[in-house]
């Protein structure tokens, strides 16, 4: 018997990654049919999504935190209407400080399970030009700078992002500091858009919704040349 356990043992250790990559594309497929076909009228929608939320009553900060870490381990569910939720519901500033924990710590659990789990995983749920690409960029000068610039510019996919560092060589400490710096702007910002659309604040939502497009665009169509001309700086030194 206890040899038949050790070698139960020893194959799901030897086979451990793979049951992981299969777990996580699972629950990606899971979340992903959930929020695509039957939840995604309540995280567009601010006024059924505070209901919700409140509901939890004492727990519903933590109920929300747990809607962010969700919302980036599954990246392609749009952050943005979560974080406008947050300020909807708890105000701009603990709105964006609930969005920010649980960002945070999403980020980091993103984070630890592409460096323990590696290439495979994260190429299984992003297409290696993609992997390829934002490589090369963390490769380009200071790592803490481009990470800090990355999660700054509105218009990338920072959530995707973060699996890619964790396959990269950039350090924990560093990921957390300089990725979290980066997106405490735009969190804020977009908590303070919630604020408005709850008070129905017109001017400032006609101000910020412009300017956020216009910085949007900005991070869309420029951001490669930016980099291009990091690299090519790089080259000739």
């Amino acid at each position: 018997m206890k040899r038949t356990w050790d070698y139960i043992r020893t194959k799901v250790s030897r086979h451990k990654q793979h049951v992981v990559l299969i777990a996580a594309l699972l629950i990606f497929i899971y979340i992903g049919y959930e929020y695509s076909f039957k939840y995604s009228y309540i995280i567009k929608n601010p006024n059924i999504m505070k209901e919700i939320v409140l509901s939890y009553g004492n727990f519903s900060i933590l109920v929300f935190i747990v809607m962010q870490v969700l919302q980036v381990v599954v990246f392609f569910i749009p952050g943005e209407f979560i974080q406008i939720a947050g300020g909807y519901i708890f105000g701009a500033f603990w709105g964006g400080v609930i969005s920010l924990m649980g960002i945070t710590l999403g980020s980091m659990m993103v984070y630890l399970i592409a460096k323990d789990y590696g290439k495979p995983l994260v190429e299984k749920l992003m297409l290696k030009k993609e992997i390829k690409f934002f490589k090369k960029i963390l490769d380009v000068g200071s790592k803490r700078i481009v990470v800090f610039m990355f999660y700054l510019i509105p218009g990338i996919p920072k959530d995707a992002l973060a699996y890619i560092c964790g396959v990269s060589h950039i350090s924990f400490k560093d990921f957390f500091i300089y990725s979290t710096l980066g997106r405490i702007p735009g969190i804020f910002i977009s908590s303070y858009f919630g604020e408005k659309i709850y008070s129905k604040d017109v001017t400032s939502l006609i101000t910020i919704g412009v300017i956020m497009s216009f910085l949007f665009l900005i991070g869309i169509l420029k951001g490669n040349i930016i980099i291009k001309n990091m690299i090519k700086k790089r080259k000739t030194y």
